[in-house]
């Protein structure tokens, strides 16, 4: 909650809130407290666009007020709400190939026949990535038994992950083989969009889960994709995200991170096999 300090600065009708700084120091700490992001001070801007509508819709003339509302009883959504603007969802199809490669010459090959395969992918975003995991594990497993999970923050986000439906451009980096054999492309009202085959759609299960707070009852995996997240956390957090994925993944099982990324002073039980590419030891 906003502390009583805050006060509360009205300004005319027409004139667009101003974030003070003191407001964005807060919205800093509470962004960090509660999704372990860390908010860099040049994000000012970000936030006062970001929001500026939230307080319209409420017809605040500050940020203190609308801040009043996170966390408090009955705005659970609205706190929600403001975590997922907030958050950066970027992301788009076979992004850093070399991980969708890793899949298709070892992980895959090396997984036992008709043994049940699961792939999470932790910070799922708006479903791409899931979907190229569901398009590599349909392609070359040697099981039947498969399930992709996708996880994120942000519940608006994942809504449109579990409806597949994409701008037609955001095929661009799909191989024609998989795009034909796996996409739709739109008509009428639709024209223009493509959409992810039911026969992958029904294979991938998105959920809400907020990495750094009570997980979900996930199972355990064989492959996790945890790319381009922790590089919004400091250290401390990483350690305690690591801590926590690790639980979920099965002995010998891979975990994956952005190559922009690595776990170099994190304590954890996994080795590298190659930059941004980890095994969990174990057999």
């Amino acid at each position: 909650m906003m502390e009583s300090n805050l006060e509360t600065k009205k300004l005319s009708p027409n004139a667009a809130p101003v974030l003070e700084q003191r407001e964005f120091i807060w919205i800093k700490d509470y962004l960090y407290k509660n999704a372990g992001i860390v908010l860099n001070d040049n994000k000012h801007a970000l936030v006062s666009g970001r929001l500026d509508k939230r307080l319209r819709h409420y017809g605040f003339s500050t940020y203190t007020e609308y801040f009043r509302l996170l966390g408090k009883a009955g705005y659970e959504q609205e706190t929600l709400m403001a975590i997922d603007l907030l958050t950066t969802n970027e992301t788009y199809f076979f992004r850093e190939p070399k991980h969708f490669d890793f899949l298709k010459s070892q992980v895959i090959p090396e997984h036992p026949a008709g043994s049940p395969m699961r792939i999470w992918s932790a910070a799922s975003s708006s479903g791409e990535e899931a979907y190229t995991l569901a398009m590599m594990v349909a392609e070359y497993a040697k099981t039947s038994q498969w399930e992709i999970v996708g996880t994120d923050i942000s519940t608006r986000i994942l809504e449109k992950a579990k409806q597949g439906l994409y701008p037609l451009n955001a095929s661009e980096k799909i191989p024609l083989t998989l795009l034909k054999k796996y996409c739709l492309r739109g008509q009428g009202e639709y024209e223009g969009f493509l959409l992810i085959d039911s026969v992958l759609r029904n294979r991938v299960k998105f959920m809400y889960a907020n990495l750094i707070d009570k997980l979900p009852d996930l199972g355990s995996f064989d492959v996790i994709f945890l790319r381009n997240v922790m590089i919004y956390f400091d250290m401390p957090t990483k350690q305690h995200l690591v801590e926590r994925i690790q639980h979920y993944l099965r002995p010998g099982g891979y975990f994956i991170i952005s190559h922009s990324e690595s776990l170099n002073g994190i304590k954890s039980q996994f080795q590298m096999i190659s930059p941004s590419i980890y095994q969990k030891r174990g057999s």
